[in-house]
């Protein structure tokens, strides 16, 4: 039996899809509208938004460009645009970007023009991006719905970072220094979603996306 927390929000989120209906119906197309996704390396972020975009098809998932190598399975135009640190800075001397930042010795960047046209046409579209980049999307788009995921606790960000067997321990090190430093900018965003228990997150973020798009 579910708690009467759970129930209350499921009811909730059920009125609200009931008011995005009625919107569409009144206006004639959803209204457009930017989400952005941050947190930091390691905490989940990739994975809730994936289970997000299982249960809400209609949401886009922005696509950044990288100069980064294609990771095993990785799909150019599909995961990323992979290009050359040349091609990515003439698209930053020309404006191209909605925002970019550099990590871990690469370059990311969320083209502009796809993303305008994806709102223009009522989309809702969801940007999965590093806190530098989110800042500056709040400065082109201060009506976006910025969420911020966190960890349990440094401790399990540590255990999820090194249960990847990804990285050196150097490598995991300069991640958890650079971890506590976006924590601490936490507080800048509209929500935080603690990434404990998976489901629950997976529902808060739901939540937060349906219900601050009609509230807003």
């Amino acid at each position: 039996m579910g708690s009467p927390i759970a129930a209350e929000l499921s009811n909730a989120l059920s009125h609200t899809e009931h008011l995005i209906s009625d919107l569409q119906t009144s206006s004639g197309r959803n209204p457009g509208r930017l989400i952005v996704l941050t947190g930091p390396s390691g905490v989940g972020k990739g994975t809730l938004l994936k289970a997000l975009l299982q249960r809400h098809p209609e949401l886009k998932l922005s696509i950044s460009a990288t100069t980064r190598s294609p990771r095993t399975g990785e799909v150019d135009g599909v995961n990323y645009y992979f290009i050359t640190r040349q091609q990515f800075d003439l698209m930053v001397s020309e404006n191209e970007f909605i925002e970019w930042a550099e990590f871990a010795n690469n370059c990311y960047g969320t083209p502009k023009r796809s993303v305008e046209e994806q709102l223009a046409a009522g989309e809702w579209v969801v940007l999965e991006i590093e806190l530098e980049g989110a800042r500056q999307v709040r400065q082109s788009f201060p009506e976006a719905i910025r969420i911020f995921i966190l960890p349990p606790s440094i401790q399990e960000l540590e255990s999820r970072i090194r249960g990847r067997g990804q990285d050196s321990d150097d490598a995991i090190d300069r991640r958890l220094q650079r971890a506590k430093a976006e924590i601490d900018a936490a507080n800048e965003f509209d929500v935080q979603i603690i990434n404990d228990e998976f489901n629950e997150a997976l529902d808060r973020l739901e939540q937060t996306v349906f219900l601050a798009t009609v509230v807003g």
